[in-house]
């Protein structure tokens, strides 16, 4: 099982990036994925999830309006569209797979500063 995250990097505050989340190993169209991240000194926090065929998202408060959760299931990849970035959304991004055995990635830093 593999899941690869990529699209981080270093943002103005106001400015967008797009995670992707690349998944093998497991069959991915049937489990719920979910982005969470941490930021030095936190806890890891949950920031949206999406359901197995995409038809249900949830957020985090800090991060409605403002994030986006979708997926691909043919190509077998999870996205985290963020838009108006802010110093607060530095942290480590994860995808995470809701299977029964719970897959975690390596993470991807993303750094909101001007």
């Amino acid at each position: 099982v593999q899941l690869v995250e990529s699209g981080g990097g270093l943002v103005q505050p106001g400015g967008s990036l797009r995670l992707s989340c690349a998944a093998s190993g497991f069959t991915f169209s049937r489990y719920g994925m979910s982005w969470y991240r941490q930021a030095p000194g936190k806890e890891r926090e949950l920031v949206a999830a999406i359901s197995s065929a995409g038809g249900s998202t949830t957020y985090a408060d800090s991060v409605k309006g403002r994030f986006t959760i979708s997926r691909d299931n043919g190509k077998n990849t999870v996205f985290l569209q963020m838009n108006s970035l802010k110093p607060d959304d530095t942290a480590v991004y994860y995808c995470y797979a809701t299977s029964p055995l719970g897959y975690w990635g390596q993470g991807t830093q993303v750094t909101v500063s001007s």
